[in-house]
């Protein structure tokens, strides 16, 4: 049986790493910061996840018996992938990845893509074999440690499972830059830039095998839309029958850089609904039985269009982070239900979104309300967010992406490698610039963060876009008060 490591057993690793790719893997430096920042230093989980994006901890899925909604049908219909050690093992951690790891890429249906799922407890650095997945399937390497869950290959076709969707050729993940995990009553759902940011993105509802949303008897709500939102193909007018207008224009016209569950519709159906950002400032709402409704138009969000983290030869696509809060505070506007908080990396600000219900029975969405900034000197390219308290255990949206009442949150600041603990209202409670062995991450670049669901560790991810050699992964720290 694998114990974990203690921190210090595992750095022992990185020389080895660097004596073989004839440099350091971190390299040192700590100009720029503030003068009350602190280190903290992390061990490192993982190295050679090609554009290491998004992370969430797998986390439990809740039964149907504790859920107004009918709670996950994990649980029930896919017990095998919840054991310990299996894809979606509670403890694992999913990351999303610019690679296929081998898998073959299908054609025209957007670029290289896959989520991991990782052991975080492994006794050594996990140096993930470039072309592990070339096999097919939910393909494992390093005795279990790294697991394929899904790749823009073949295997994960809509069409397995949703032969009569309109997004049948498509699979559920092609550069994925966004996850959030539907602990109360769904699956796994990821958000893909396939085309870049100025082609049409997508997202999907994934089951534990990695394919997006099971045959009889957990069908599709909609068969025209099956697990995979792609781009205007998926949109109410389109997929709805009988075909009606959207209650709100949008769609998903450029690539998806950030999602988070919004909990049950308004419309009194039961059926989820996400949120998702788009690389122009849009927000749209994803219903799995209505399909795609607008939320708020392009430009909400500072959009991430034409923007690039470094050169664009380094290929690291910009991404965001998006946190809601069904526990609208007392001094929010009249008529807010919920919030979003989304990252505005090149504006170095959090969007704070205010939403309300709009429509009429039986169509009631989401919509924006009013919109306000949290500006700080601490917020440097902020490019990923994090609940301090996750919601674990609410029927109605528990996910990684929900704030627990009152909880902070945390800000991974790719400009300067901080990562900032705040409050809702943006008051700043602590900054840590992460280190490896008391080293600065000069040469490396913080892109995601996660929380583990015991609120004990911190999670983030990394690229290293002049060193092809390691290109990414992830690490591992303790949380700070």
């Amino acid at each position: 049986m694998r114990q974990p490591m203690s921190w210090s057993s595992r750095r022992v690793v990185l020389p080895t790493l660097a004596v073989g790719a004839g440099m350091a893997l971190f390299s040192g430096g700590t100009a720029g910061q503030p003068a009350w920042t602190q280190a903290i230093d992390a061990q490192v989980v993982a190295v050679n996840i090609p554009g290491a994006s998004a992370i969430s901890q797998v986390g439990t899925f809740l039964n149907a018996s504790e859920g107004a909604c009918g709670g996950s049908p994990i649980p029930t219909h896919f017990p095998s992938f919840i054991t310990a050690g299996a894809v979606l093992d509670p403890s694992r951690i999913l990351v999303g990845s610019q690679s296929n790891f081998g898998a073959p890429l299908l054609t025209g249906v957007g670029q290289e893509g896959s989520v991991l799922s990782i052991d975080p407890n492994s006794w050594a650095v996990l140096i993930v074999p470039a072309t592990f997945a070339s096999g097919g399937g939910q393909a494992s390497t390093l005795n279990g440690a790294v697991q394929m869950f899904a790749a823009n290959s073949a295997d994960w076709l809509n069409s397995i499972n949703n032969p009569n969707a309109n997004t049948a050729h498509y699979t559920g993940v092609s550069n994925p830059l966004g996850l959030s995990n539907n602990y109360a009553f769904g699956r796994v759902w990821p958000a893909n830039a396939p085309f870049g940011d100025s082609g049409a993105g997508s997202s999907s509802i994934l089951d534990p095998t990695g394919l997006p949303l099971a045959g009889p008897p957990l069908a599709a709500p909609n068969k025209l839309i099956g697990g995979v939102y792609v781009g205007g193909l998926t949109n109410r007018n389109v997929v709805t029958m009988p075909s009606q207008p959207q209650v709100i224009p949008g769609s998903l016209s450029t690539g998806a850089v950030g999602t988070a569950l919004l909990g049950p519709s308004p419309d009194g159906t039961c059926k989820a609904v996400f949120a998702v950002v788009t690389a122009d400032g849009a927000i749209v709402q994803e219903h799995t039985l209505k399909g795609v409704d607008g939320l708020a138009p392009p430009g909400t969000v500072k959009p991430l269009q034409g923007q690039n983290w470094d050169r664009p030869s380094h290929n690291v696509e910009p991404r965001l982070g998006v946190l809601m809060n069904p526990y609208v505070p007392s001094g929010a506007p009249a008529g807010t239900v919920l919030q979003l908080f989304v990252s505005e990396p090149f504006n170095h600000t959090i969007a704070v979104i205010n939403l309300v219900v709009f429509g009429t029975a039986p169509n009631q969405v989401f919509q924006a309300g009013s919109v306000s900034r949290i500006r700080s000197f601490e917020l440097n390219m902020p490019v990923d967010l994090a609940p301090v308290v996750i919601d674990t255990d609410d029927p109605m949206w528990a996910s990684n992406t929900t704030l627990d009442e009152g909880s902070d949150f945390y800000v991974a600041n790719r400009g300067d490698n901080t990562i900032v603990r705040m409050q809702q209202d943006g008051t700043v409670v602590a900054v840590r610039r992460v280190t490896v062995d008391h080293v600065p991450l000069d040469n490396a670049s913080l892109n995601g963060i996660a929380t583990s669901t015991d609120g004990s560790k911190i999670y983030v991810t990394f690229t290293r876009p002049d060193y092809r050699a390691y290109q990414g992964g992830v690490l591992e720290l303790p949380a700070f008060p």
